[in-house]
């Protein structure tokens, strides 16, 4: 019989020794109602109540205990670096106006590799070289939740 879940918890401090965990990319993360199959080839039934954003990291809470960690798994992306911080904030307006996903960090953004927006961004200066690791792109003004999720979950 599988598994089954309807609350998601964010890691912090003490964190829960999970069961199993389940490796998904960042575009099978956003999820309400899903089996998802677990690394030992186990299952567990997803049930909640809204659409959430799982990240890197979340535990899944089980029907009668226990817990199943989120992996995100490693994509194929492209790493921006910038000149400079005015560089990086030109660089992300640019994603940004195409509404491409985009992880922004201090001195670097990470996007899904896609040359034709690696040649405007090489056009632009930015140094883009392809790296594969996981995926955690910020969510949109307009999306509910973001990283944290937004549906009443603990956080402890």
């Amino acid at each position: 019989m599988p598994y089954r879940s309807t609350e998601v918890l964010s890691p912090g401090p003490g964190d829960k020794t999970p069961l199993h965990s389940v490796t998904l990319a960042h575009d099978a993360r956003h999820l309400r109602r899903k089996l998802l199959h677990l690394e030992n080839d186990d299952v567990v039934m997803l049930d909640l109540r809204e659409p959430v954003m799982l990240a890197d990291g979340d535990l899944l809470v089980l029907d009668g205990g226990g817990y199943i960690r989120i992996v995100a798994a490693p994509e194929a992306l492209y790493e921006i670096r910038p000149r400079d911080p005015l560089h990086l904030i030109e660089l992300a307006w640019h994603l940004g106006n195409r509404h491409l996903p985009a992880q922004i960090e201090a001195k670097r953004i990470l996007i899904a590799r896609d040359p034709v927006i690696r040649q405007m961004l090489e056009g632009l200066g930015a140094e883009v070289s392809e790296v594969s690791e996981p995926f955690q792109p910020m969510r949109g003004a307009y999306h509910a939740g973001g990283h944290n999720h937004g549906h009443g979950h603990h956080h402890g």
